[in-house]
């Protein structure tokens, strides 16, 4: 695939058109919506392999358009906002969000995001069959059809969860820091990790593990990070 189809939803048409210019360089086709129910109708019509969302918005904020997309789709998300407390990132990061860029941003950071997330979304599975399917006893990752299951029952997971599962199922029993799943997951230098890696993990318990407060596959190491059980 040499072309991403990519909607861009923010409620300021400027905000669109400047992000539309500075991806159109990288092989990007940009669609643009005002809102989120004008995303999710056009999620609808066309093939589409990112979102970036901005929270505040009329009609459909970013926050429920996130949480609806999750029901059905993994496509990576982007959340913008122009706020700058955590609260704001770890509830666009609890709702299914992937990475989160504050209001004003830097296009070339924005630009080295969109192709990270999509890199991580598209070249899923792309790995040797030998290593395709990583079992840790009722937990399955399967690196071929980009799947995870819990005691046969397909899970529902984000790329970046995607990701993280296979960092840690493939060396279970190591533990890895926050700083370490994030650079190695996100593929940047850690920054702010700690909310970020930490909201990412206790969705995936809530997806994994039977009680989440009494994890069987996911442990925290206190005060050094985590690890997937043998």
């Amino acid at each position: 695939m040499s072309t991403y189809n990519l909607i861009v939803v923010d409620d300021d048409a400027d905000i669109r058109d400047a992000i539309e210019i500075y991806l159109r360089s990288a092989e990007i086709v940009v669609y643009k919506a005002g809102n989120g129910l004008e995303a999710l109708k056009m999620l609808e019509e066309q093939e589409i392999h990112l979102m970036i969302l901005d929270i505040m918005m009329p009609q459909m904020d970013g926050l429920q358009t996130a949480f609806k997309i999750r029901e059905s789709r993994n496509i990576p998300i982007i959340m913008l906002s122009a706020k700058t407390e955590d609260a704001d990132k770890i509830i666009g990061l609890h709702v299914g969000a992937d990475d989160y860029m504050t209001k004003p941003f830097n296009p070339l950071e924005l630009i080295a995001r969109v192709k990270s997330q999509l890199r991580r979304y598209t070249n899923l599975g792309n790995y040797i069959a030998d290593a395709d399917v990583i079992h840790v006893r009722g937990l399955t990752l399967n690196r071929k059809s980009k799947t995870v299951t819990v005691d046969d029952e397909d899970i529902r997971v984000t790329p970046t969860e995607y990701k993280i599962l296979e960092l840690l199922m493939e060396n279970k029993g190591s533990v890895f820091s926050i700083n370490e799943i994030y650079e190695k997951v996100w593929k940047d230098p850690s920054f702010n990790a700690e909310n970020i890696v930490a909201v990412h993990v206790r969705r995936i318990r809530e997806k994994i593990e039977i009680n989440p407060k009494e994890p069987k596959y996911l442990k925290v190491v206190w005060g050094i990070g985590y690890k997937i059980e043998k």
